[in-house]
C-alpha cells in the first residue's frame, strides 16, 4: 500500500492557542496541493484532529469526494503548548531555541510521541492493505514516522515545507520504504 503524508499549510502565528487556523497563504497552499494530488486515485483520506491539518485536507476531500477521517494519534507534539510559532519563525527570531529543538533538547517525550504516531499510522496501513491513502498531518509527525521507517532514533531531523508531500510504500510483511520526501512542485 502507498501511504502519502501531507504537512498542513501555513497557520497563523498566535500566543492564544496551539491549534490556530490557516492563514490566507495557508489556504492557497491547501488548494494547490489538492489540485496537484487530485488526479491520483486515493482510497481514503485521513487527518490529524488539529484545525490546520483539517483545513488543509478540506479542498482535497471536496475534489475527491472522500469523507475526512480524523485521528487524534497524529496530532503535533506542540498540541498542549498553548501557542504556535512556525519553526522558520523560531529559527529566525530565536536561533538558539530552534537549535536546541533541532538537537533534540525539547520538553516533549519524543519516544512517546513517535509511538503514538507509529501506532496510528500502522492502524491506517492495516485497514487499507493494497490501497492508496493520504494523511494530512504535521511536520513533527512526518519527522518521527520517517525516522521510524529509516530505523533511526526518533527525532526532528528535517524541515518539511508547508503542504509538502511525503510518500512511503508499506508492505503486508512489515517492510516500510521511503519513496519521496518534501515534494513541493505544486508551490512553484
Amino acid at each position: 500500500m502507498e501511504l502519502v503524508l501531507v504537512r498542513h499549510g501555513l497557520p497563523e502565528r498566535t500566543d492564544a492557542t496551539s491549534d490556530p487556523p490557516l492563514t490566507q497563504e495557508g489556504h492557497d497552499q491547501a488548494r494547490r496541493v489538492a489540485a496537484w494530488l487530485e488526479p491520483e486515485p486515493f482510497d481514503a483520506v485521513y487527518s490529524s484532529t488539529m484545525l490546520r491539518a483539517v483545513q488543509t485536507a478540506e479542498p482535497f476531500t471536496a475534489l475527491q469526494g472522500h469523507p475526512l477521517v480524523q485521528r487524534d494519534g497524529i496530532v503535533e507534539f506542540d498540541r498542549g503548548s498553548g501557542a504556535y510559532t512556525p519553526m522558520e519563525v523560531l529559527k529566525r527570531e530565536d536561533y538558539a531555541a530552534w537549535k536546541r529543538m533541532a538537537d533534540g533538547e525539547h520538553d516533549i517525550d519524543i519516544r512517546a510521541f513517535q509511538a503514538s504516531v507509529v501506532e496510528t499510522l500502522e492502524a491506517i496501513i492495516a485497514a487499507h492493505s493494497g490501497q492508496r491513502v493520504v494523511v494530512f498531518c504535521h511536520g513533527g509527525v512526518v519527522n518521527v514516522w520517517t525516522a521510524h521507517v529509516l530505523g533511526m532514533a526518533p527525532r526532528l531531523f528535517f524541515e518539511p515545507r508547508y503542504t509538502s508531500v511525503h510518500r512511503y510504500m508499506c508492505a503486508r510483511s512489515g517492510q516500510r520504504n521511503v519513496l519521496s520526501l518534501n515534494e513541493t512542485a505544486h508551490l512553484r
